[in-house]
């Protein structure tokens, strides 16, 4: 199943090139997405719900895609957590970046960690990633990186490693939006627009494997950057969910960032980016 968030924040089943509006059957709904609850509610109730939503889906009227505007597929996350260094051949492109930004490497940055970028740094697949004036005056760097990212689903704290999956309610593309520099990661991924996401949610049953996705990320309709498969990960999907719930308990509704597969470069304003992972989807977004 493919959900999607549109107009006044409503919840939609999305079947090829159009979309069902499904909100009636959610216990409760809430059109502000501050105290959105209903969707962490549904994500951890999503097994439940499930049949409900598919028989909503199959009975309701259709509506194109292009009819709606798709939002975000999260709400009020309590937490936004990224992977650092988790693709191999980024790790060695990173060292060329810091040595042209920094002049020179900081080697904790190469190791696989994990962070935290601001909920409010979420939009959605039809708003442009807004870069911020001091930092274009600055002469900053300010990067791309197409992510697979995770959503939790039921949460939980040390989940082990072999039930990590039964925690995931699914998957969406997201961009990591990142000012290059010595500030803290946080502070540099966490600017309003630096999290785009989208289009939807594919459920993990759906999704399947997410070793065996793929991501690509086109600039400018010609210029090809990212082309990666999952299964490229030092830290793999269930591993990156058991060591996040050992720091921090994963709730539901959470999102993690995967990590950055290599290929980022620099973005400008009228830039036009296009992020797809395979199975789940794709987004055209601009940059201002």
């Amino acid at each position: 199943m493919r959900l999607a968030l549109f107009d006044d924040f409503r919840l939609g089943v999305v079947t090829a090139d159009r979309i069902v509006d499904v909100t009636g059957v959610l216990p409760a709904h809430d059109a502000d997405p501050v105290t959105a609850g209903w969707w962490r509610a549904l994500c951890r109730d999503f097994p439940d719900l499930r049949p409900a939503l598919q028989a909503a889906a199959d009975a309701g009227p259709a509506r194109p895609l292009a009819q709606v505007r798709l939002r975000a597929p999260a709400l009020g996350p309590s937490k936004v957590i990224a992977c650092a260094s988790n693709y191999r051949d980024h790790v060695a492109e990173m060292h060329a970046v810091q040595q042209r930004t920094l002049g020179r490497v900081e080697d904790w940055m190469m190791n696989f960690d994990v962070f935290l970028k601001a909920p409010s740094a979420i939009s959605g697949p039809a708003d442009d990633i807004v870069l911020p004036r001091e930092v274009l005056d600055a002469g900053q760097e300010i990067h791309h990186e197409s992510e697979l990212v995770v959503v939790i689903g039921t949460g939980g704290k040390d989940i082990p490693e072999d039930q990590a999956a039964g925690h995931i309610l699914g998957f969406t593309a997201g961009l990591d939006v990142t000012v290059r520099g010595a500030a803290d990661r946080s502070r540099r991924k966490s600017y309003d627009t630096f999290a785009p996401l989208g289009p939807w949610i594919t459920t993990a049953d759906e999704a399947g494997d997410p070793a065996s996705l793929e991501i690509d990320l086109v600039r400018n309709d010609d210029d090809h950057r990212q082309h990666s498969c999952v299964r490229d990960m030092i830290t793999p999907v269930p591993a990156i969910v058991c060591y996040v719930s050992r720091i921090m308990t994963l709730l539901p509704g959470d999102l993690i960032f995967t990590g950055a597969p290599p290929g980022v470069g620099p973005i400008h304003p009228g830039d036009v980016l296009t992020a797809r992972i395979s199975r789940i989807g794709s987004m055209r977004i601009g940059v201002r």
